[in-house]
């Protein structure tokens, strides 16, 4: 049985709430997908090179990458013919097996949670530019784990934009945890030793470190983020040991330029694609495992705070492609 036949039976008789967050979340980018695919499909009589052409512009189109999307619809075709497959909607479920086997060959292990360590403070260091959610982010981060019994610190390591402590002051208020804050234009690194030092006094489970969200250029924010994980490797052996950069799916292709760009000054051990449900372009989660093979660890589908959701490929496939079915 193909994936497509497999999330189709599977997911689409299941009901649960994260498939019904990821259908919801994604009703933009299906729209604009899985409606192609249909329309293509029913506008072709015939496999033919056209037809493959057409499909490779919907993949570029959905944001999947200019290579990438070359790359699963040659593969795609190659099948197709080999194996005299003549019906456009088997080769729409076809490609979307491609989509899945190109996600999970691309880099190292899939893994979704915060890899706690045994003993002492696991900490982790969040990045990315201005205006991706970055803040909220780390709040709905901040709650999924203290509704797990974990005792979790913030530190306020955005001191160069105005009003970003005030926000995660508000949150930590919100929430019942610690915040250790700086004063607006303090080192970042200052702010992150206080953190460290206050972490292993109170005895906390998890940091979660802001940091600026300044890209003007590689070397400035390289500067920056390597003094700031000196600074917290002193403190905390092994430290950080999660790197998450936050990325905005409705800023697309900019969104993978801005992951290569932090993926060359710093070592990310994931992203957290926020926006999900605001953009009708999701082929940018492929895009991005597929140009840095770094795993996507959650996904924003909303507004609220349960609506950060652990990636899941087989969910995030069946939302993009079957979800309208329902």
């Amino acid at each position: 049985m193909g994936l497509f036949k497999f999330l189709k039976e599977k997911l689409g008789s299941k009901k649960d709430e994260q498939k019904d967050k990821y259908v919801a979340g994604l009703d933009k980018s299906r729209k604009n997908f899985a409606s192609r695919l249909k329309k293509l499909a029913s506008t072709h009589t015939k496999i033919d090179d056209e037809y493959f052409e057409e499909l490779e512009q919907i993949l570029i189109e959905a944001d999947v990458g200019v290579n990438l999307a070359l790359d699963i619809v040659d593969v795609t075709k190659k099948e197709a013919y080999a194996s005299h497959i003549g019906n456009p909607e088997d080769i729409n479920e076809l490609l979307v097996d491609k989509m899945f086997v190109s996600y999970a060959q691309q880099g190292g292990d899939i893994v979704n949670e915060i890899q706690f360590v045994d003993e002492g403070p696991t900490v982790l260091l969040v990045v990315g530019v201005i205006g991706v959610g970055k803040t909220t982010t780390i709040a709905k981060l901040a709650k999924r784990y203290i509704d797990q019994g974990k005792k979790v610190l913030l530190v306020a390591g955005d001191t160069f934009r105005a009003g970003a402590t005030e926000q995660l002051s508000v949150w930590a208020e919100r929430l019942g945890c610690s915040i250790v804050v700086g004063k607006e234009g303090q080192d970042p690194a200052s702010v992150a030793f206080d953190g460290m030092r206050k972490a292993k006094e109170e005895k906390v489970d998890l940091v979660i470190c802001d940091t600026a969200g300044r890209l003007q250029n590689k070397l400035n924010l390289m500067n920056e983020l390597s003094k700031m994980k000196r600074i917290i490797s002193k403190e905390i052996e092994g430290a950080p040991h999660e790197i998450f950069l936050i990325i905005d799916a409705t800023t697309g292709q900019n969104g993978v330029l801005q992951a290569k760009a932090f993926k060359e000054c710093t070592s990310l051990t994931g992203v957290v694609i926020t926006k999900m449900d605001g953009t009708s372009k999701g082929g940018i989660i492929l895009a991005i495992r597929d140009e840095l093979g770094i795993p996507v660890r959650f996904i924003g589908l909303g507004e609220r705070m349960d609506d950060l959701q652990e990636f899941d490929l087989d969910q995030y496939l069946y939302g993009l492609c079957l979800g309208e079915e329902d």
